[in-house]
């Protein structure tokens, strides 16, 4: 049986990993796209790499991008801390990197159109999220309506889908369809500045909303470090 080809972000986070085995489960064939833009959990590649290969990515690529602004943001700049225990305190944390869901659905767009894939798949979330504007589902509409205006596929009328399938789900129910699914959490990075060993930090905003979402759902987390 052929399968029809998609591209799926892959950050090598909890999130994105769920949407390659949803994308796996839905008959899609798996094309894996990763980002090297200088971020300092760089860890998230390797178990991105892990990841596609675990689970059948029929191809996976690493793009190398230089942000133009690197200092303006936590995980681009070293100099600048990763804030701990601040959870929800700002509408916009220092740990959003400008633009950078517009970019990867740029490049994303692009190797879909050159494989003949319609779509897309990104683990965007607008429940349980940090207030990243670019993970709204305002913003993924807006890109899908840009896609298919702007590329040969979309105005000859093979036009693209954005796929979000977890942006209303909360952590819990995320962490519950990555256990259905069979994910191997440990294979998985979720925090913004882990440990020389690889280690979570535990204090950080994507740290405390993994936590959050496997406490809810009742299911223990293999990267939970243990006092």
């Amino acid at each position: 049986m052929t399968h029809r080809p998609a591209v799926v972000l892959l950050s090598g986070g909890l999130d994105s990993s769920t949407c390659i085995l949803i994308a796996r489960e839905e008959g899609f064939e798996v094309h894996a796209l990763s980002f090297d833009y200088g971020q300092r959990h760089g860890l998230e590649l390797e178990r991105a790499r892990a990841i596609a290969t675990r689970y059948g990515a029929a191809s996976h690529r690493v793009v190398r991008i230089d942000f133009p602004a690197s200092a303006a943001s936590a995980l681009t700049d070293v100099s600048i801390p990763v804030p701990r225990d601040a959870l929800g305190r700002e509408p916009i944390p220092v740990t959003y990197v400008p633009a950078r869901n517009t970019l990867f659905l740029a490049h994303a767009l692009s190797w879909a159109e050159s494989l003949g894939a319609s779509d897309i798949f990104i683990g965007a979330n607008a429940l349980d999220y940090s207030g990243y504007p670019d993970c709204r589902p305002e913003f993924l509409e807006s890109f899908e309506r840009t896609a298919n205006l702007g590329t040969r596929a979309g105005v000859e009328g093979r036009p693209f889908r954005i796929h979000a399938p977890l942006l209303r789900l909360g952590k819990a129910d995320i962490v519950r369809r990555a256990a259905t699914l069979g994910l191997d959490f440990a294979s998985t990075s979720s925090c913004y500045d882990p440990g020389a060993d690889g280690a979570p930090c535990g204090s950080c905003d994507s740290c405390l909303l993994r936590q959050k979402g496997f406490e809810e759902a009742g299911i223990a987390d293999p990267l939970r470090r243990r006092n």
